[in-house]
């Protein structure tokens, strides 16, 4: 009995070889992959809802615009354009200057765009201060006082100043290098009430230039006033009041930028709305 059930194996391994060899199964992997079934719904329809009839947004087809200027017009597009149509007449009725202001002490004004440049020469020296109003704003924060019962909300809004940083560059007739003075205007000192002698604006940096290189060459020695010796300090901030950029000169920069950077501001609101309206 027992030899009979050894060859019982051998016999079914030789009939399964035989079938192998006559018909070869298909692979393994695409008898485990599901069948494919047709979609119930078209694709562009899903979002629709039963029984409903209106298409979606993105499928609606547009309207002609009635200008005829073949642009895009929405409701949304229409409410933008009165909101900065109304934006813009606030602004202009409370722009403080229609020109820009002039700078006491012969300080000559040249605008670029969002950049100003202020010349002036004195005694075979010439003095350049430059500055730009982007980014000039310094943020608001929450934690200000909420208006006060029966008082507009016009009268609580902070006055927006523009305190930019600001580049002195001294060069001295025939010299060939320019003195280079990176300045700005401290948060805590922008606002408050001081002494006289208490200075506005603060050295950052100063450095050497090569006279008429426009490109700024970082290889350059730096000297960062952090840690500077109080003594030296003192006598750059004099060096720069002796040539006219001291306390009135920073407080008349305030009023040029915030002017200059009102006005741009106005502009940007008339080129946004004619860009939405498109016409």
């Amino acid at each position: 009995m027992l030899p009979l059930l050894r060859c019982v194996p051998r016999a079914l391994g030789s009939a399964v070889a035989g079938l192998r060899a006559a018909a070869p199964f298909p692979p393994l992997r695409p008898l485990l992959q599901p069948a494919p079934r047709p979609c119930a719904r078209p694709f562009g329809l899903l979002s629709v809802r039963s029984g409903s009839a209106r298409l979606p947004s993105l499928l609606r087809p547009r309207r002609p615009c009635s200008c005829g200027c073949g642009a895009l017009h929405t409701e949304g597009d229409k409410a933008f354009v009165e909101f900065l149509s109304d934006e813009i007449k606030e602004e202009k009725k409370i722009q403080k200057h229609k020109s820009l202001p002039k700078m006491s002490g012969g300080w000559e004004l040249e605008v670029n765009g969002t950049e100003a440049k202020l010349v002036r020469n004195v005694a075979g020296e010439k003095i350049t201060v430059t500055f730009n109003i982007n980014n000039s704003i310094p943020p608001t924060y929450d934690g200000e006082e909420a208006p006060s019962q029966g008082q507009k909300v016009e009268e609580q809004e902070p006055e927006l100043t523009s305190t930019p940083n600001f580049v002195v560059e001294v060069i001295k007739s025939g010299g060939k290098k320019t003195l280079v003075l990176d300045c700005h205007y401290p948060e805590d000192e922008v606002g408050q009430e001081e002494e006289d002698e208490s200075d506005i604006f603060s050295i950052r940096e100063v450095s050497f230039q090569s006279t008429g290189e426009s490109e700024w060459k970082d290889t350059n020695y730096t000297l960062n006033t952090d840690s500077l010796d109080w003594a030296l300090y003192d006598h750059l901030m004099d060096f720069l009041a002796d040539r006219g950029v001291d306390n009135t000169f920073a407080d008349e920069l305030v009023e040029l930028s915030t002017a200059l950077e009102h006005q741009e501001y106005i502009t940007f609101l008339e080129d946004l709305r004619g860009f939405v309206k498109s016409q």
